[in-house]
């Protein structure tokens, strides 16, 4: 059996990597944390695509939320991690502002106008 996968250049495109079979071969995707690979798996890869490091031999997600430079700034802002990436969010019940999360009366407070008012009791 010859090995196609040894030819050069490779049979395969940059985002494949070659699987010889008898008397064939197949090109396989890599791994989607993968720019380019060797074989399967995210420990084969060439490099990693933005968002994911090397972490014990393989490219793995970074977790950007837990870097010790802040990731969300604003004030009481939550941060979550996502594959490659992370979100920031208000918690629930808050209000965006440019520079912080707030309670909803405080976030129209901060935008020039007066809380709002709840009705009382007696209005219901």
């Amino acid at each position: 059996d010859v090995d196609e996968c040894a030819a050069e250049p490779p049979p395969c495109s940059a985002a494949q990597f070659c699987k010889n079979a008898n008397g064939s071969y197949t090109c396989e995707e890599c791994d989607s944390s993968c720019v380019g690979c060797t074989g399967e798996g995210p420990g084969n890869c060439k490099e990693c695509i933005s968002g994911y490091a090397r972490e014990h031999g393989q490219c793995a997600d970074v977790d950007e939320c837990a870097l010790a430079e802040k990731t969300c700034v604003r004030k009481n802002e939550n941060c979550y991690n996502t594959p490659g990436s992370y979100v920031c969010v208000c918690p629930d019940g808050f209000e965006g502002t440019e520079d912080a999360c707030v309670p909803p009366a405080e976030a129209e407070a901060t935008e020039g106008e007066s809380p709002t008012q709840l009705p009382s009791r007696e209005d219901l």
